[in-house]
């Protein structure tokens, strides 16, 4: 059987190589720690501490704002010391707790379960909504509403996002070498929800050893199974994932439900694992400090709120001066200007780079060449559409589907004339969507 793909996409150099063969390595943080309250999709956390607390490592800091939130846990003990706007990586000033660390990490007590198969379903979501866990492949989305659905029954594949297919980034990839029987253990957790659902772990096979690793541990699992996927970029998008997987096609006004199928990222996957079985919240993560800025590229499982600059130090610090810096990898991730900015939940990456590849070559006309075209996974025509959006023209941008790019930034990657073709459309879209707000 051949390998599972989608249409489109492209094959950029992959700088993993860097990174892939470094172990996962804790960073304690010293100092100063921020918790933004914004770090998912939805409402704003609300904080349920005041300036001059004293708080525990694994504490509650901030409880969901309603539905569609998630609550935030100091990953450090310590003392609040401000509740003021902080700039994050996107470069927006967001509501944030400051606590300092008194560096003695004193810990609340977690309560386990002993066997997962006893709870049921009412109490595993509440379980997950509790330990805040959120999609942590970059969405953002509260995990306890995506476990949800109006109608479980329908619901036939759990897909495990192990595709990983940005650039440089390796965190999930050391993960399912060094913890796949925690991710597996999560996979099962996710199934006890869905009685007619079976668990697929999608993984682009540039990752054999994963792929290895994966099926013997699923050998002797009726209801998982693992799909090699080609190596190809945005093989990790939800929708090609989806389509790869399971020959279903979804667009923007459906979501995966609708086509029977739940995705989560490896991480995600673990942390469900975490705040189920063993009653922790999320607080920690793994991600890649990498790139050819960087003296020791790494993988490292760091507290949230801890600074990028920190994360930087433990690689050993710049080796030469960054040009470029990147939250996330360089296809979809954002630029960012310094490093005195606060990780999150999402964060998954930190790209620096010795040379601005972009920003060196001046962007050409159109020449009409089509390869844009060729390279969209979702069959637009993104030359037409980047036009529309240069010249403010909102209803021919969504006539022309518009609003179906992912921005994945596949077209930007392989035009010829170095036009921001993406950059483009991704603005457009934005207004176009606040506009149909507004008309609400």
């Amino acid at each position: 059987m051949g390998l599972k793909t989608f249409k489109g996409g492209v094959h950029p150099y992959e700088g993993k190589e860097l990174a892939k063969d470094t172990p996962i390595k804790e960073v304690l943080p010293k100092g100063e720690l921020v918790f933004p309250l914004s770090q998912h999709i939805g409402a704003p956390a609300t904080p349920i501490v005041a300036v001059g607390d004293a708080v525990l490592k694994g504490q509650k800091i901030a409880e969901a704002g309603g539905f569609v939130s998630s609550p935030i846990y100091s990953s450090v003990s310590g003392t609040v010391t401000k509740i003021e706007p902080r700039r994050v990586a996107v470069g927006d000033m967001v509501n944030s707790i400051v606590i300092e660390s008194d560096d003695a990490f004193n810990e609340v007590t977690y309560t386990t379960v002993d066997d997962v198969t006893t709870l049921s379903k009412e109490e595993i979501i509440g379980k997950v909504k509790e330990a805040g866990v959120v999609g942590m492949g970059g969405a953002g989305f509260p995990t306890h509403v995506k476990l949800s659905p109006k109608e479980p029954e329908k619901i036939e594949y759990i897909i495990a996002n192990c595709a990983e297919c940005e650039p440089y980034l390796t965190a999930d990839y050391r993960r399912m070498l060094e913890n796949p029987e925690e991710l597996v253990a999560g996979m099962k957790i996710i199934l006890q929800l869905f009685d007619n659902a079976k668990g697929v772990f999608g993984v682009e096979n540039n990752k054999p050893d994963c792929i290895a690793k994966l099926k013997e541990l699923v050998k002797d699992e009726p209801r998982m199974e693992v799909c090699e996927l080609m190596t190809k970029y945005p093989q990790g998008g939800e929708r090609q994932l989806i389509y790869a997987v399971t020959g279903r096609a979804i667009n923007s006004k459906m979501l995966p439900a609708d086509a029977g199928c739940i995705v989560d990222n490896v991480e995600t996957i673990i942390a469900v694992y975490n705040a189920v079985k063993n009653g922790i919240p999320v607080m920690k993560r793994v991600a890649t400090i990498t790139g050819d800025a960087i003296a020791n590229p790494s993988n490292f499982l760091y507290s949230m709120g801890t600074p990028y600059a920190q994360l930087v130090e433990a690689a050993g610090g710049f080796k030469v001066e960054p040009e470029k810096i990147i939250s996330g990898g360089p296809m979809m991730g954002f630029a960012m200007f310094g490093l005195d900015v606060p990780t999150t939940k999402t964060s998954s990456s930190l790209l620096c780079l010795g040379k601005d590849a972009v920003a060196a070559h001046e962007p050409l006309a159109c020449i009409n060449c089509g390869r844009c075209v060729e390279a969209c996974p979702e069959n637009l025509i993104p030359s037409r559409l980047a036009k529309f959006g240069n010249n403010g023209l909102m209803e021919e941008f969504e006539k022309w589907h518009g609003l179906e790019c992912i921005e994945c930034g596949s077209c930007t990657y392989v035009c010829p004339s170095r036009r921001q073709v993406a950059q483009s459309v991704k603005t457009m879209k934005k207004l176009v969507l606040a506009e149909k707000r507004k008309q609400k």
